[in-house]
């Protein structure tokens, strides 16, 4: 089955354990869990406003591990806009995106036109910090992509970094739908969580 071209493709990449299962969970459905589960790939959908239509914004939560090299470079090529988390907490996870971003550049070449957000997540967790919100941001700068930092547990910034991902696209227009409407979850099948906003 083709996919349908109103799809708008948002590719989450990380390290294990940075939080970017929680923070997709947070945004799409509004919830939190504390427990760590690994993902090796799950896809959320979301209906938001595209050059004044409708259409699908999907979100790919990637695994956290090296071992599906061939799923990462499918999922660059067929990704709109990325999003490259890093916990504050743990230098080496940010070390980590260095290959990956490195991989999105090579794929899709030209950065100017992807939009890209640089995330340091697990910002309430201030008193084991290793990272701080300057040297992302010069990291951010360097690699000519946005940052912002988030904390899936208490829902800060959670929202706007996926508003302002979608800001940041300039081939069209892409906004969130109106604010204040409710998220239906429903379980197709055990690998893919679904969401949309009606």
């Amino acid at each position: 089955m083709p996919e349908a071209s109103n799809d708008y493709r948002v590719v989450v990449f990380g390290a294990g354990g940075v939080g970017k299962s929680s923070l997709v969970l947070r945004f799409v459905r509004g919830t939190f869990r504390e427990n760590y589960i690994p993902t090796i790939e799950d896809t959320y959908r979301q209906v938001i406003s595209c050059d004044k239509n409708v259409c699908t914004l999907q979100i790919t939560d990637t695994t956290g591990s090296h071992q599906f090299p061939a799923m990462q470079r499918l999922s660059i090529t067929k990704g709109h806009a990325f999003v490259l988390v890093y916990s504050i907490t743990s230098r080496q996870s940010l070390e980590e995106l260095k290959p990956i971003y490195d991989q999105i550049r090579d794929i899709k070449c030209n950065m100017d036109s992807i939009p890209v957000m640089l995330v340091g997540n697990k910002c309430d967790e201030v008193q084991h910090r290793e990272i701080s919100m300057q040297e992302g941001g010069e990291l951010a700068k360097k690699w000519t992509v946005a940052h912002m930092e988030t904390s899936a547990k208490t829902n800060h910034n959670v929202k706007e970094l996926f508003q302002e991902l979608l800001q940041m696209e300039k081939r069209r227009s892409v906004s969130l739908q109106v604010e204040g409407k409710k998220c239906k979850s429903r379980r197709r099948d055990k690998l893919k969580g679904k969401c949309t906003l009606m």
